[in-house]
């Protein structure tokens, strides 16, 4: 049986069973072979996955139009099993040891078993996979890891690829100079310490970047930095180190906005750095990321080398930044979204209300539709911004990744709404993931950018090209 033969058929068969279990069956008679439909269904199924002599062979997962690299498909491969046979055995004891240490400063340090992962992780060559320039795998490849890892909220870091250390070493190894990459990139990429990112403040309307008022100015040899940072993630933990912190040149007042704001490296351990306080996100601390924390900085000092490429160019960092990160917080939103569609219609297939199964009640089943039609376009128009950034780079890509970044945080908080809704009380309850998955994902409407400033990105740049069509053709 060919690849595609094989592909038709399984298509065939869940289309079969799915009308099954929704008691959709157009024969009168159909009532006395319905014990043998789910058998069935797993036979076939096993025969015409028995005819697909490898993955290679198969068509690509995910979707056909966006083909993954041999490199990729490898590794993917290799992630995806790593999760199956570490990852998810972990959760419960990463869960556990949250639990105990609630109330103890231990909690901002890491479980063994995530150090053990991680250890094992690297060993099999699965580190870094997020920089192209590391691991050889395009924006195209990861975003399907990425979608991987989003189905457990630890997962990222096992393999090194948590934001927002991730886009602190994008940043450094776009932009850092040798010394900079020697202190503070080396170490990050083989995970003796991590980072945070210092932008949003308190005491301004941060949607709008220029906002911000953390000042920097010059004296002699080094750069004063004073202001206030919160929802500085990542500086709770033990082995954070190093900021990137978004500051004003007070010597760029009178320039344009956008060249007002610098990017500089500040260690954590810089007398006048307050870790103040870690923010709660729903009332939880989020302490398995290393929080969110209110940093303050108080004539804090660093040396002119410190700086960022140079004085004014902030946004221009920032531009390069959050491309690629915004593209993995959305396929890591897709793989949340599907574990969360797994855990309704296991729900759904089990629990019985009011006669028969939830599946069988109509709303029950649209909701699984919806869910099901809102997460493939996700991952569609996702993996069409990936191939974007890979083509025609992150500049160019803006409005399609403005696009995805309000498309699958609204997609993953409706199924997981979705999800909590079928769950009942046990949805919002501590004893699944769903209250979790869900303060995660409608966070992830704020983070990054409000859905409000992208859509006016994106409208402005439609009307831009269309305008610019509409010049064309007369």
């Amino acid at each position: 049986m060919t690849a595609l033969t094989s592909q038709s058929f399984v298509l065939a068969l869940q289309g079969i069973y799915a009308r099954h279990l929704l008691g959709n069956a157009s024969s009168p008679e159909a009532y006395k072979f319905g014990e043998s439909v789910e058998p069935l269904a797993g036979t076939g199924l096993r025969i015409a996955l028995s005819g697909v002599s490898s993955t290679s062979d198969a068509i690509p997962d995910g979707v056909g139009l966006f083909q993954l690299s041999q490199t990729g498909r490898e590794i993917l491969r290799q992630v995806r099993e790593f999760m199956k046979q570490h990852v998810f055995p972990a959760e419960k004891e990463v869960a556990e040891y949250y639990l105990k240490h609630a109330n103890s400063p231990l909690r901002w340090s890491r479980p063994e078993v995530i150090t053990k992962l991680k250890e094992r992780a690297r060993a099999s060559g699965l580190w870094n996979l997020f920089l192209p320039a590391v691991s050889g795998l395009s924006q195209l490849d990861y975003a399907f890891v990425a979608e991987e890892t989003g189905k457990c909220f630890f997962a990222p870091e096992i393999f090194n690829c948590q934001a927002p250390d991730t886009g602190n070493m994008e940043v450094l190894h776009k932009y850092g100079t040798e010394e900079q990459k020697r202190q503070w990139l080396e170490p990050l990429l083989q995970g003796e310490i991590t980072s945070c990112f210092c932008m949003t403040e308190p005491n301004v309307a941060s949607s709008d970047a220029t906002n911000m008022e953390t000042s920097l100015h010059r004296e002699g040899d080094t750069y004063v930095i004073n202001g206030k940072k919160w929802w500085s993630s990542g500086a709770g933990n033990t082995n954070c180190k190093v900021a990137v912190v978004l500051c004003r040149s007070q010597a760029a007042e009178h320039v344009d906005r956008h060249k007002q704001h610098s990017m500089i490296l500040v260690p954590l351990d810089t007398q006048g750095v307050k870790i103040i306080r870690p923010l709660t996100v729903f009332g939880q601390d989020d302490a398995s990321h290393g929080g969110h924390f209110e940093v303050h900085f108080d004539n804090v000092c660093v040396f002119l080398s410190n700086i960022l490429v140079g004085e004014g160019r902030g946004f221009e960092i920032a531009q390069g930044r959050l491309g690629p990160g915004r593209l993995h917080h959305c396929m890591r939103a897709v793989g949340l979204a599907e574990r969360a569609l797994e855990l309704l219609c296991r729900r759904a297939a089990t629990r019985q209300t009011f006669g028969k199964k939830l599946y069988k009640h109509e709303v029950v089943a649209h909701w699984i539709a919806e869910c099901r039609i809102a997460i493939d376009q996700s991952r569609l128009l996702t993996l069409s911004a990936a191939n974007a950034i890979d083509v025609l780079g992150s500049a160019t890509a803006r409005k399609q990744i403005a696009m995805i970044k309000v498309t699958a945080a609204r997609m993953a908080c409706k199924v997981v709404d979705c999800a909590i809704q079928v769950f009942g009380g046990a949805g919002v309850s501590g004893d699944f993931p769903l209250a979790q998955m869900y303060s995660a994902v409608r966070t992830l409407r704020i983070a990054d950018g409000p859905d409000e400033v992208h859509l006016s990105s994106i409208a402005y740049m439609e009307l831009r090209d269309q305008l610019q069509m509409s010049t064309a053709k007369l």
